[in-house]
């Protein structure tokens, strides 16, 4: 048996750029829905604590995506 050598795709700028904008999107979305379950929790059920720690939770989630788009942004410049 012979082994065949792997040989790895490159991908271009644009196609990085495109898988990025997909992962980066996905953060969004899931800070965006931890935001929003935490002011429900506030003002629905009336339990501020709990909302609070959603809604912390989904700001911090929004700062790290603003760090991987600042890094992306910085590397690819």
């Amino acid at each position: 048996m012979t082994k065949l050598k792997k040989v790895k795709k490159r991908l271009t700028i644009s196609e990085e750029f495109e898988i990025m904008k997909l992962v980066l999107d996905k953060f969004l979305w899931i800070a965006t829905l931890v935001l929003v379950y935490g002011v429900y929790v506030v003002i629905e059920k009336n339990q501020f604590m709990s909302g609070i720690y959603f809604f912390v939770t989904g700001i911090v989630i929004l700062l790290m995506f603003m760090y991987l788009i600042l890094r992306e942004y910085e590397i690819s410049k």
